[in-house]
């Protein structure tokens, strides 16, 4: 798999993805001097996390046969400290199905148990930057 980024033709910092044959698009808001066109780089970040989430938990649930009909997920981000190397994502699960509490809690653990939360909490991550 590979990203490929390249400046679109609008907006001041609107950015242009490719992720095989998908397109996404990446701004800032207008305070930072963009045009609020497409999701910041944090909310693709966050985005992720909500997607994988989902994803993992729908899996999960139809291979067991639970009766998990849908899942809302809002993620509620504070990065007011992310400076100080903080960065805090309150996620609300929703399950939408005729579920038990207890199914509900099982999924709930599974929910912690996507690659992409693992990613972001139990993974060291190396990124090497140079010129191409």
């Amino acid at each position: 798999m590979t990203v490929e980024l390249h400046k679109d033709e609008t907006g001041s910092y609107r950015q242009r993805l490719r992720i095989d044959e998908h397109t996404l698009f990446a701004d800032v808001t207008r305070e930072l001097g963009g045009d609020g066109s497409a999701p910041d780089p944090h909310d693709l970040f966050d985005a992720s996390l909500a997607a994988c989430k989902a994803i993992t938990v729908m899996m999960v649930a139809r291979r067991r046969k639970v009766p998990l009909d849908s899942i809302d997920v809002v993620i509620e981000r504070d990065s007011s400290e992310e400076q100080r190397g903080h960065y805090r994502l309150a996620v609300n699960l929703h399950f939408n199905g005729d579920l038990d509490d207890d199914a509900r809690q099982k999924l709930l653990e599974i929910a912690d148990k996507c690659p992409v939360h693992k990613l972001m909490t139990q993974t060291e991550i190396h990124i090497d930057t140079r010129l191409g």
